[in-house]
């Protein structure tokens, strides 16, 4: 046999699997599951409270620390990276590390500053 199969099979088989099953999933749910139509189950709600009607603007604060928990989750990610490689990189990594450090600290202090980080 081709080495192709010894190596290409397993994958293969584990992509089959991973279409058969959420497909199978699926199409039980649609033959067992009852269909009760309610007019209750339609209504959007938001952390269990029943939906207000929005007076003024509404405040972006929310979406300012989700935005903030992204970049901080970008910066793991970074240094994760960075500190499996740092052997490899050397002195240009630890520079590059340093300058980025220095970038996402200057604006952690301007977002503080604004008041960016309390929960208001």
């Amino acid at each position: 046999m081709a080495i192709w199969v010894h190596t290409y099979v397993p994958l293969l088989i584990f992509l089959g699997v991973a279409l058969a099953i959420p497909l199978l999933i699926t199409l039980l749910v649609e033959t067992v599951s009852s269909r009760r139509p309610d007019p209750a189950k339609y209504v959007p709600y938001e952390s269990g409270y029943p939906t207000t009607a929005l007076r003024g603007r509404f405040p972006i604060k929310f979406y300012v620390i989700a935005m903030l928990f992204v970049i901080f989750d970008v910066e793991a990610a970074a240094f994760y990276s960075w500190a499996v490689m740092l052997r490899e990189l050397g002195t240009y990594g630890l520079a590059a590390m340093a300058l980025f450090l220095v970038v996402f600290v200057l604006g952690d202090l301007y977002v503080w500053k604004k008041g960016g980080f309390e929960w208001r």
